[in-house]
């Protein structure tokens, strides 16, 4: 599904050079359970922006689903992250005065879907993310995790072939975000391709496959 060949990410800061990623070269299956680990800096961030075209690299190749990504206009690689690639960020990303209902209809509406099957989905999404109760609440009255749930059913609710967990319980306590990884990993075991980055090893070791990552280059590889 995924294949990356001697991706390389370049930032200048100042008169300094720092290469994120330095000649990285991954391939993910469909349907794996990756995670992605390393301390602050090593590049995994970057990575996962780059596996999302959130990032454009500098130099190499991206092949996603058997199409060369690499060039892609902003239009277009816009229109592949709506059709293939569902987002959950550390910092939840929610649009403050939209209700949690109407975060999760949002990719809908962009995408065009008449109202009538807008509505049918988001009240399944609620019910699916226990989140009935709360439907007509804006992020500021949620807590973490109510908040975490919301961001997930918004990313999912395009049905994504692959859904991409930036440090995902990152602001949430332990047992939040061990219900949090509990979701992710229910949507991976209905057929969506998980990867999640994180510096904690108990939570990458959930993974079925563990990448590990230092000074922008893949160190480790286990399966």
């Amino acid at each position: 599904m995924i294949r990356l060949s001697a991706i390389t990410r370049v930032f200048r800061m100042g008169d300094q050079e720092v290469r994120a990623l330095n000649g990285v070269t991954l391939d993910i299956a469909s349907g794996e359970y990756v995670s992605i680990m390393g301390p602050s800096g090593s590049g995994k961030s970057t990575l996962l922006n780059v596996i999302g075209l959130l990032d454009r690299p500098d130099s190499g190749h991206y092949e996603l689903d058997g199409s060369d990504v690499t060039g892609l206009s902003e239009t277009e690689r816009a229109r592949v992250r709506r059709e293939k690639i569902g987002f959950v960020f550390q910092s939840f990303h929610l649009v403050p005065r939209l209700t949690a209902a109407q975060n999760i209809e949002l990719p809908l509406i962009l995408e065009g879907v008449a109202p009538a099957e807008r509505s049918a989905q988001v009240d399944a999404a609620l019910d699916a993310f226990d989140l009935r109760d709360r439907a007509h609440h804006r992020p500021s009255e949620l807590s973490g995790g109510q908040r975490q749930r919301v961001a997930i059913a918004r990313a999912t609710i395009l049905r994504p072939t692959a859904l991409l967990a930036d440090e995902p319980t990152g602001n949430l306590d332990h047992r939040i975000g061990a219900e949090v990884m509990a979701l992710l990993e229910a949507l991976h075991h209905a057929g969506t391709t998980l990867i999640v980055v994180t510096h904690d090893r108990e939570l990458g070791a959930r993974a079925h496959r563990h990448i590990a990552m230092r000074d922008g280059e893949i160190v480790g590889d286990e399966t």
